[in-house]
């Protein structure tokens, strides 16, 4: 097994779990805020989705699909196009309301795909390219890789508990 490898499986459980969910709630359900202020399930799983776009599209030098493929138009959001929802507020977060679960798994499908494409022709050897020099130690494409996986993994399991308590 090569770590290219490693990294499809992790990501395709990132997947699983998008999929599980979203799937059947409502879009009241997907907006609906823990306490009246906590994350939402449509937030977590948009944001999960952004970073891993906006990430991974800089270390691999493409287009984010946010961008490119229209989504950032079909979700109609009252955020900056280049919003990820890093240091959200309260308010910004209960801006972030969907139509349909659909579009939240369709969005987070497209990036997947992508994200796929980069990894399946990722040889060993260039996961020790810094891909961001802002941090001490400089931050590698393996670290990135990673950082992103344990990031939405965490997420996605946030988004989880909250649909639990739905």
């Amino acid at each position: 097994m090569h770590s290219h490898d490693v990294l499809i499986d992790g990501y395709g459980r990132i997947q699983e779990e998008v999929h599980a969910v979203v799937e059947g709630l409502s879009p009241d359900a997907l907006a609906t805020r823990p306490g009246g202020h906590g994350n939402s399930v449509a937030w977590l799983i948009w944001h999960l989705t952004r970073v891993q776009d906006d990430h991974l599209a800089d270390a691999a030098g493409l287009e984010q699909v946010w961008l490119a493929k229209g989504w950032a138009d079909r979700f109609r959001l009252p955020l900056p196009e280049t919003d990820t929802g890093y240091g959200h507020t309260s308010e910004q977060v209960g801006q972030v309301t969907v139509d349909s679960g659909a579009l939240l798994v369709g969005y987070y499908d497209a990036v997947h795909e992508q994200t796929l494409g980069f990894l399946g022709g990722l040889k060993d050897a260039a996961l020790d390219r810094v891909v961001d020099e802002n941090w001490d130690p400089p931050v590698t494409l393996g670290a990135r890789l990673v950082s992103v996986l344990a990031d939405d993994l965490q997420h996605v399991g946030q988004a989880a508990y909250v649909r639990g308590l739905l």
